[in-house]
């Protein structure tokens, strides 16, 4: 009995070309979000390893708005003001927290780019020139808001404590303290990215000009309202530090996106399309 064997020959599929539009499939883009994500990660768990290597530093600069506050009161009143620990495992878990937060803040660069360039492949060749605009704004932003609330704070913390009834002792817990301190810095540093994706999601066709200029009212109201909140005391200069601010950068996002806006008008209309009777259709409906 004989047994003959053929070649056995393996076709290769080639690889797909890449689109030039960018244009992936669902798996594709799955795979490009974990490596995004693990992009992402990798620079936060970094910048945290340098934030507890740097942590008695990082602690020092922290608590540098409650010193200030706590001299400008002695020049007015005399408040007992000590931070404690309430808690055998507070520091630690104290160290931990100030890492991470100061991880996110050094690496903000890294994964700000990270989520530009998955949403990257499904803008026109022509919009992702806004690419270098978004990596050149969009963490100075994050970095300067967390800036501009570190130097409200002192103002902030001086009228809080001013609260404190005369002969009695505010022993603020430092867990709590520096938690308050790092999520007020950043909400400042958040609400500063705001107009960055105002003008992503308008690049993305999701958000028009003419909306932002029809909300233009309200959305201020809303940025007030917002700082209001957002503000940790009752005085209206620490709102305004927020809002006045915001206030500027969403009206230059919005002019940022009508620019957008009458270009890509003007490339439809080139390609023959009737870019106002779609906007007629859209206004009836």
């Amino acid at each position: 009995m004989s047994l003959s064997l053929g070649r056995l020959r393996v076709r290769r599929t080639s690889k797909p070309e890449p689109d030039p539009e960018g244009r992936m499939a669902l798996v594709e883009h799955l795979r490009e979000l974990r490596s995004r994500l693990f992009k992402a990660v990798g620079a936060i768990l970094l910048g945290m390893i340098l934030g507890w290597i740097f942590y008695p530093q990082l602690f020092d600069l922290l608590r540098e708005p409650l010193d200030m506050a706590i001299r400008n009161l002695k020049v007015q009143r005399n408040v007992d003001v000590k931070l404690v620990f309430g808690d055998v495992a507070g520091p630690l878990m104290l160290q931990l927290k100030v890492a991470l937060i100061a991880g996110l803040v050094a690496s903000s660069p890294v994964w700000l780019y990270q989520l530009w360039a998955f949403i990257l492949p499904g803008l026109h060749r022509n919009e992702r020139k806004w690419t270098m605009v978004f990596m050149g704004s969009a963490a100075p932003l994050f970095i300067g808001g967390v800036v501009v609330g570190y130097y409200a704070m002192p103002k902030g913390l001086n009228v809080l404590i001013d609260f404190t009834p005369a002969g009695v002792s505010n022993y603020p817990s430092v867990d709590l303290f520096l938690s308050f301190v790092l999520r007020l810095l950043l909400v400042f540093g958040v609400a500063f990215e705001i107009p960055v994706f105002v003008v992503m999601l308008n690049l993305v066709g999701v958000l028009s000009s003419a909306t932002l200029a029809r909300s233009r009212a309200w959305i201020i109201f809303g940025i007030f309202v917002f700082a209001a909140v957002a503000t940790p005391s009752t005085d209206p200069v620490t709102m305004l530090i927020l809002a006045v601010p915001m206030t500027i950068l969403f009206l230059v996002s919005e002019q940022i996106a009508r620019l957008t806006d009458r270009r890509r008008k003007a490339r439809l209309v080139a390609q023959g399309i009737d870019v106002d009777g779609i906007e007629r259709a859209g206004r009836d409906d």
